[in-house]
């Protein structure tokens, strides 16, 4: 399929491997839908802005402000829709997350699997979401954790669908996967399919507030991985999908932010059952009470 639109891509070099470490996280704060990690210099790409040059400004200052004097040099080019998706391509490969539980993207064979794998085959398209980002991996791992057979799961921010076909596959019985993207639903409408969970998981794009997330029927499980921003105003209608005794997986969380969510979550009676840190990210499972 053919896209008209393109992409800003945005080129960061930083001095020093600590400073190096920082940049991804902090070009995904700034909006970037994917991010390449390369030893020399990190490659970002954002949703078109009105203005590129003040945008690529204005991120170049934020850059700077959060890893003062390490950021030596940033610019910015355009980049067409299928030219980005094969160039994200490169930097994904097979990852194992726990034990069972593996992810691969579809153009690369899975090598190394045992009996009883939990395979997922993803091919991320213009979504967030693969097993190459903290706040992934530890969903995942948390879902390992906590998905029973014949659950009914809610996946608010669903990106790719990787969270929605690792509850399906582990054996939820329904998981209804909400995404206001049309790009990110498109990828994901692929990936169920690969995945053979399509009659399980359902999409619905919309976007989504507080509120509306109140009204719908209670889950077994709920996910959110949404940055902070986004998390905190979502959150009362977050544990008001919740079934009474059912839990909530959230991330998309730094460790400075970690308290104030957990906060929330505790003062709408939730417990914390398990909290999986991944460098600066943190995914918290909870239950309710």
């Amino acid at each position: 399929m053919s896209h008209d639109r393109r992409w800003l891509e945005l080129r960061v070099r930083a001095e020093g491997a600590e400073a190096r470490e920082l940049v991804p996280d902090a070009l995904v704060e700034l909006g970037a839908r994917g991010v390449i990690e390369g030893p020399a210099r990190h490659i970002a790409y954002f949703e078109e802005p009105t203005d590129a040059e003040a945008f690529a400004a204005r991120a170049e200052g934020s850059l700077r402000e959060t890893i003062p004097g390490r950021v030596i040099e940033v610019e910015w080019r355009w980049q067409e829709h299928e030219e980005w998706a094969e160039l994200w391509k490169r930097g994904l490969g097979p990852r194992r997350i726990t034990d069972r539980l593996v992810v691969h993207p579809s153009w690369k064979p899975p090598g190394g699997l045992r009996s009883g794998d939990v395979v997922i085959v993803l091919d991320p398209g213009m979504a967030f979401g693969t097993a190459e980002h903290g706040t992934t991996r530890g969903c995942l791992r948390l879902l390992d954790e906590v998905v029973q057979k014949g659950e009914r799961v809610l996946d608010v921010g669903a990106g790719s669908g990787i969270l929605s076909i690792a509850a399906a596959r582990l054996g939820a019985e329904q998981v209804v996967a909400i995404e206001g993207d049309p790009l990110a639903c498109e990828a994901m409408t692929d990936n169920l399919r690969r995945n053979r969970v399509r009659l399980r998981v359902a999409i619905r794009q919309v976007w989504v507030d507080s509120p509306a997330l109140a009204a719908m029927e209670a889950y077994d499980g709920v996910i959110a991985n949404i940055e902070r921003g986004l998390l905190l105003p979502l959150l009362p209608g977050l544990t008001a999908t919740v079934a009474p005794g059912g839990w909530l997986l959230l991330s998309g969380i730094l460790e400075s932010e970690f308290a104030e969510v957990a906060a929330t979550a505790k003062s709408a009676g939730f417990v914390p059952v398990n909290v999986d840190a991944d460098g600066e990210w943190r995914s918290a499972l909870f239950r309710r009470g």
